[in-house]
């Protein structure tokens, strides 16, 4: 089945749900954006994504609840995954749910309350924002998507597709590898970014973060493994030692702007699978309480 046979489903229009749908509608897929009711009539009939992958402008269907499709990907960010599934009123009428959340937890969650058949577990590594509704800015240079190996049957098409327009694809068999790989990642990243509101080329020019951030990687690394991942630490270090330096977390753009971060999200598994499997993580544990620290002078001047 190729991706134009497909009907898609974005519940959660921001940078990365809109980069998706974006991308989707361009190959030809009929991708419906699904926004809040009191935005419904005023959301833009058409997607702007300005991306190394090209500049285009793509029209989208939009609605307030998610219709019958073959593909529902979730995309909100994690502290509003609750009350954005409100708008999944009928979930016998979706075939595959495609969740690209931050953190691992989500998953348990969504296979208990849809069924453990219909979660196709996911994780995109990109950054990109949405700058204005219906305006995506996809500004890292790549967009690495991975699947569980469960949905590679009907997903086949749409990652080629996605390929085509510059996407790394892949599917991976091991679910807590695929999970716990990115969270690794995103752990150190997103915590340092944040709790010192630096780029990443700021991060790992400085000695002290950069130890900071790399300590709280194989910390997360020896929980991951003791999930029952699969994880070369060694060689996801040395990727991030090639990562671009001028990239922010999304975790940072939320605490700039007054937002709740995905704090328990990205930072929670890691805490609780330490104390469970009797692991230290005091890297952790510092990043954590700056970063809290930094929520709260926020508020306390936005108040």
């Amino acid at each position: 089945m190729s991706t134009d046979q497909l009907q898609h489903a974005i519940l959660g229009a921001g940078g990365v749900g809109g980069l998706i749908a974006a991308c989707l509608a361009h190959s030809g897929a009929p991708v419906t954006l699904i926004v809040r009711p009191e935005s419904l009539a005023q959301y833009p009939a058409q997607l702007q994504l300005e991306s190394p992958f090209g500049n285009f402008t793509v029209p989208v269907a939009r609605a307030a609840e998610v219709p019958p499709v073959d593909v529902l990907w979730i995309t909100t960010k994690a502290t509003q995954l609750v009350p954005a599934l409100a708008a999944l009123t009928h979930p016998e009428k979706v075939s595959a749910i495609v969740p690209l959340l931050n953190g691992v937890d989500h998953i348990a969650y969504l296979r208990a309350k849809y069924g453990a058949d219909k979660i196709i577990p996911a994780t995109i590594a990109v950054e990109s924002e949405r700058v204005a509704p219906g305006h995506i800015v996809h500004r890292s240079p790549f967009a690495r998507m991975s699947f569980s190996s469960r949905g590679e049957s009907l997903l086949s098409g749409t990652s080629d597709h996605l390929r085509k327009l510059g996407f790394e694809c892949r599917f991976v068999d091991d679910e807590p590898t695929l999970m716990w790989s990115k969270l690794i990642f995103l752990a150190a990243f997103a915590l340092c970014t944040t709790a010192f509101d630096c780029t990443t080329g700021e991060i790992l020019s400085d000695p002290e973060r950069r130890q900071l951030g790399l300590a709280c990687m194989r910390e997360a690394s020896a929980v991951a493994i003791a999930e029952g991942a699969k994880i070369d630490v060694d060689a996801m270090i040395a990727g991030v030692m090639k990562m671009p330096g001028n990239m922010r977390s999304s975790m940072q753009k939320d605490v700039d702007r007054g937002n709740p971060p995905e704090l328990d999200a990205i930072a929670g598994p890691i805490l609780r699978g330490g104390q469970k499997h009797g692991i230290d993580v005091p890297a952790t544990k510092k990043l954590v309480s700056m970063v809290e620290q930094k929520v709260a002078a926020s508020r306390a001047l936005s108040s």
